[in-house]
């Protein structure tokens, strides 16, 4: 009886194609990861401006002068403080927060979880790039 099995050829060419499809796959599945992190950071941001303009709807047009004033209410205008947080590869920083403006910027924590700062206005205007 003739016994049965791959040559070592036959198996390395099965490894040279894996290894192929790995380095075709692999760029992709990071960008892919990057491209969602971008989009939760700029999600974030849209919260948290949406909790700024409701709190100065609600208070004369006046904007909050700490972060604190918005997660302390019952209900919160925010679930949890960004203030300095890293949340999905970026951090958060309140540049400006005074009662007639505010300006959150969002920047990637490393060059593996982004590659672009967001920042948002008062008005609820989203931008690339960091407050000015």
């Amino acid at each position: 009886m003739k016994k049965r099995g791959f040559t070592l050829v036959e198996i390395m060419i099965v490894v040279a194609i894996i290894a192929l499809l790995a380095a075709i796959a692999i760029p992709n599945l990071l960008r892919a990861r990057i491209t969602a992190n971008e989009s939760a950071a700029q999600a974030t941001l849209r919260t948290i401006s949406t909790a700024l303009e409701t709190y100065a709807a609600a208070n004369n047009g006046a904007y909050p002068e700490a972060e604190g004033t918005l997660t302390s209410p019952t209900p919160p205008y925010l679930n949890r403080a960004y203030s300095g947080a890293t949340v999905q590869g970026y951090t958060y920083t309140y540049s400006t927060l005074t009662t007639t403006a505010y300006c959150v910027q969002a920047a990637p924590s490393s060059a593996a979880s982004g590659t672009k700062t967001f920042h948002v206005s008062q008005g609820g205007v989203l931008a690339d790039g960091a407050c000015s």
